[in-house]
């Protein structure tokens, strides 16, 4: 039944829709064949996620799309709102409540079904009779879910893995029924040793209640284990959308009122005491303090913030008060923004897992006519109906590929969630392909190599200077500017405390500015305008112009009652992990190129800091892509990291566009991945991620494939008993999804 009542879908656009019932990857497949049928209707289906997202037409309801699922005899419904009181996601879901009492029914009453069965000291006189009283309740109510789901499919013409499972365990317990009422296995003291293999002879004697039995626990077991270990796998999401406060102290009339943090507005001043979760985006209007945002951008170092500071929702305020104006609320904080990326990438499916469906779609009618045929071989051979029974149920329960279902959504969930937990958000699957084959990552300098702001990065005194007494004097004066030299120089010199209000303050167009400071007629800027005054720069100060103006930096010159006293040089620092980083890109295989506008002499000073030999330099904002094209038409495969509105093209064009989080939203959203956080060395952890998750897919597909092609030939041929098939069926899907929550570990 649909989950329709009280919201309203799209009329057209794209939805996702929280399926139900699906027991398999043969399920996900069937309906997502059965949605992309419609005209116009575009739809993925993840089985990890349980979730589908579909693409529709104007014009059409998606109430069709819900009827078109449940057609396919499977339940669908919209999203809704979280109830006010809805359990914490740590509780276990009802669904799994009811898997785990069917496993622990299963377990109790199949244990010593089994154990009559393998051991021939416990086989007393009738033991039969309790095998059967024990393992019919296993087979008909722990069982239940997988006959509902064969029989709701049969219903339909189609066929899955619950099929299988469903046909091997009744056919088990059937033959086991016809061998105690109509053969010779009720009769009193008959003995059943357990064989791992095919035994010849008519079967009438021959019981094979512990393979029912034995097989619907160990089915159950990797059921109930994959649905504990799929939820861990997306605890990451959960934990993500977990962070944001829970309610704030908004100003209301000078006073302050407790309120949801959901109802925040636009434009609401709110307090934040320390140690509490900042609400929502915002800037800082009053206070200073430190804040911690490692749970949101992986990073350690709380940022110090003062007044005109933006702020990130979810990060914790670890120093003094704060009131902070809140200027994005609701889906549009990056918080969300992070949760929707996630979530997207764990929808989505890589080329991989394509194959996979392709296969998996088919799988099921292919093994039930070779268990058929398996049936008729042994006949055939003489070997007796128990033998040829015991193979083709064998088959049956060996075949299930719920394995190679699990196998890509599986490292998906866990490695993009663990990627959100480091800052790394991974856009979409197919990403993971691209940074396969990258061999070229352009690196543009401003904002990304370098910190993107003014910096005082040297002082040069005049013999018998004092740096702190130029420091103040100077910044007091430029505190008074707006130019970015200006502002550079007045917050290295706020750092040592507050400075003093000029008076007579001018600004001397294109040349600098000057005014009293305690007394001092202060000049600051060019060396043009201290010349002016008759302060000219001594030869040591001289000097100190022209080797910052050849690496393409900013010197100011500083004097004051007469006499030149310093030079400043002030320049667009380069980040001091870039070197770091830079190296780590390298260790990838991938060769750095720096992409910049600035002009040669300071891209070469910049790219010889970091360690780039690569350098196009003198680029206009357009000429980027071209750049990007030109690389790519060399046959290279292109990665590009930005931060800018003019890389957002150049981004979008490259083989795997990497934006920096701290950058613009244009960038952001014209990128594949997005690094929470502006320290180029998550560049590096994205593609490690990116790789160590494909690799992951890769190896879980592997052993899915390898596990039923030799599996199958083995149950055919009679060497495996169906206890021990649904045993190795059971812990292929266990291993898949326990080797993908090793990424959880990745550092």
């Amino acid at each position: 039944m649909s989950s329709v009542t009280g919201h309203k879908p799209p009329a057209g656009g794209s939805v996702e829709l929280s399926i139900g019932g699906m027991t398999c990857a043969s399920c996900a497949n069937r309906i997502e064949r059965k949605l992309n049928k419609l005209d116009g209707v575009s739809a993925t289906v993840n089985y990890a996620t349980e979730k589908a997202k579909v693409a529709f037409p104007e014009g059409l309801d998606a109430r069709l799309l819900i009827a078109e699922v449940e057609k396919a005899g499977y339940t669908a419904a919209l999203p809704a709102p979280p109830a006010p009181d809805e359990g914490s996601p740590s509780e276990e879901p009802d669904d799994l409540a009811s898997l785990r009492r069917r496993l622990i029914t299963a377990v109790v009453l199949s244990v010593p079904v089994v154990a009559m069965a393998m051991i021939p000291a416990l086989q007393f006189t009738n033991w039969q009779w309790l095998s059967l009283t024990l393992a019919a309740p296993v087979v008909v109510y722990a069982g239940l879910p997988f006959h509902k789901a064969a029989w709701t499919n049969l219903r339909h013409g189609a066929a899955t893995m619950d099929t299988l499972v469903s046909l091997g365990t009744i056919a088990a317990l059937g033959w086991s029924l016809w061998a105690l009422f109509f053969g010779t296995a009720g009769m009193a003291g008959m003995r059943h040793p357990f064989e791992l293999t095919i035994q010849r002879g008519d079967g009438s004697g021959n019981i094979y209640l512990e393979a029912a039995a034995g097989v619907t626990a160990f089915i159950l077991a990797g059921r109930y284990f994959e649905a504990r270990s799929k939820r861990r796998a997306g605890a990451a999401l959960r934990a993500l959308l977990e962070l944001g406060a829970k309610d704030v102290a908004v100003l209301r009339d000078g006073a302050e009122v407790r309120l949801p943090s959901d109802r925040l507005s636009a434009g609401d001043r709110f307090v934040v005491r320390p140690g509490e979760k900042i609400a929502t985006d915002g800037v800082v209007e009053e206070g200073s303090s430190a804040v911690d945002a490692s749970m949101l951008t992986g990073e350690s170092v709380p940022v110090e913030v003062r007044p005109g500071d933006a702020v990130t929702g979810a990060t914790v305020n670890a120093g003094g008060r704060l009131v902070v104006r809140a200027t994005r609320v609701g889906a549009g904080t990056r918080l969300a923004q992070m949760a929707k990326l996630v979530e997207e990438a764990q929808t989505g499916k890589a080329q991989v897992q394509r194959l996979a469906d392709r296969i998996s779609g088919v799988f099921v009618p292919i093994v039930i006519a070779l268990a058929l045929g398996t049936l008729g071989f042994w006949l055939g051979t003489g070997a007796g109906p128990g033998a040829a029974f015991t193979a083709a149920v064998a088959v049956l329960i060996i075949a299930c590929p719920c394995a190679l279902g699990l196998a890509t959504p599986t490292a998906l969930l866990v490695g993009t969630g663990r990627g959100a937990q480091l800052g790394i958000l991974i856009k979409g699957p197919e990403v993971l392909e691209s940074t396969r084959t990258v061999d070229t990552v352009v690196l543009d300098k401003t904002g990304t190599v370098t910190e993107g702001k003014m910096t005082l990065a040297e002082i040069h005194l005049a013999e018998g200077q004092d740096e702190a007494e130029v420091l103040r004097l100077a910044g007091a004066l430029e505190h008074a500017s707006e130019h970015p030299v200006a502002k550079a120089v007045a917050a290295a010199a706020g750092k040592a405390g507050e400075l003093a209000a000029p008076q007579e303050f001018a600004n001397v167009e294109g040349l600098g500015v000057q005014g009293l400071v305690d007394g001092h007629a202060v000049l600051v800027g060019r060396p043009k305008l201290l010349a002016e005054w008759s302060q000219h720069l001594p030869a040591d100060l001289e000097r100190a112009v022209h080797a910052a103006e050849a690496a393409g930096r900013t010197a100011v010159a500083v004097g004051w009652d007469g006499q030149a006293r310093a030079v400043l040089v002030v320049a667009d620092t380069v980040k001091p992990t870039s070197r770091e980083a830079v190296e780590r890109l390298r260790g990838l295989g991938l060769t750095p190129v720096l992409l910049t506008g600035d002009n040669t002499a300071v891209a070469r000073s910049v790219a010889a800091e970091v360690g780039i030999t690569e350098v196009i330099a003198e680029v206009l904002p357009a000429g980027k892509v071209e750049v990007v094209r030109r690389l790519q038409a060399e046959g290279r495969v292109v990665a590009m990291v930005g931060d800018g509105v003019n890389d957002a093209a150049a981004l979008a064009q490259a083989d795997l566009g990497l934006a920096m989080g701290t950058g613009t939203d244009a960038a952001i959203e014209a990128s594949d991945l997005t690094l929470v956080r502006g320290d180029l060395r998550v560049a590096a952890d994205a593609i490690r991620l990116s790789r160590r998750t494909l690799a992951t897919i890769k190896g879980n597909l592997f052993w899915a494939f390898a596990y039923n092609v030799a599996a199958l030939p083995l149950a055919a041929a009679g060497l495996l008993n169906p206890m021990i098939a649904g045993a190795a069926m059971a812990f292929s899907s266990v291993f898949v999804v326990t080797n993908s929550l090793r990424l959880r570990r990745f550092r």
